[in-house]
């Protein structure tokens, strides 16, 4: 392998023991119980969850709630939520 300085899509152990930790405290701050090493006993949910809650941490989004009228319904409002993510 060249060394150009470009080691996109390379980890080092620590990189790696630095997931694993942030997994294991997001796993816990949702109540899921993770072991160390192999977790296929998992629901789809729950590794859901906590891959989401991972990247609501390390992305997180503005949300606004605008309200709008609704033409069809006179008199009536509809609140759109708007999802916005900015990053720097």
């Amino acid at each position: 392998m060249s060394n150009n300085g470009n080691n996109k899509g390379e980890m080092t152990q620590k990189g790696r023991d630095a997931l694993e930790r942030f997994k294991m405290e997001s796993a816990s701050e949702l109540g899921i119980h993770l072991k160390d090493g192999y977790n296929g006993d998992l629901t789809s949910r729950e590794a859901g969850s906590i891959g989401g809650s991972m990247v609501n941490m390390m992305c997180p989004e503005q949300q606004w709630k605008i309200p709008r009228n609704n033409v069809k319904s006179m008199g009536h409002k509809i609140v759109y939520t708007y999802y916005m993510q900015i990053g720097i």
